[in-house]
């Protein structure tokens, strides 16, 4: 029997440090969502089967466009807060939060980590600079990714 330890190195030749990483580094791209009238339950079976800690509302924009935009999030706590609660079924709608703050692949780590701190989220959504249409999530749990692995 070997008494060998395993013991892990900080850095990556793939990922940067983290003072000079971007969002675009750090997110998952693409955008789990559900309807705003969609029921408790089925938001935790998105998050469930998908192995998430959110989901997008998602709803049609007013005006010509008629693309969907986000509306708001659900995160996995306010899904176990609602779940604790056994005299309602509520909906996406109600469990929203809002504003969505939202950010460019090319924002920084640090400035997103902030805007995390400051409106007191744990997820940013990712926009595309031109058409702000969503195109990814970023969250604290990616940032302390890359806090840890960044190349040093």
């Amino acid at each position: 029997m070997s008494n060998a330890t395993t013991q892990f190195q900080r850095g990556s030749l793939l990922l940067p440090v983290f003072g000079r990483a971007t969002v675009a580094d750090a997110m998952h791209p693409g955008i789990l969502c559900c309807d705003p009238d969609a029921s408790l339950t089925k938001v935790a079976r998105v998050m469930s089967t998908h192995h998430v800690h959110c989901v997008a509302v998602m709803t049609l924009a007013h005006g010509e466009s008629g693309e969907s935009v986000v509306w708001g999030m659900i995160s996995d706590l306010d899904l176990l807060q609602a779940g604790l609660d056994d005299d309602a079924e509520p909906t996406a709608r109600m469990l929203a939060n809002q504003p969505i703050i939202t950010v460019k692949p090319s924002t920084s780590l640090r400035e997103a980590g902030q805007a995390m701190v400051d409106h007191d989220v744990s997820h940013l959504v990712v926009v595309e600079p031109e058409t702000q249409r969503p195109i990814g999530i970023v969250s604290t749990l990616d940032l302390a990714h890359l806090l840890a692995w960044g190349e040093v």
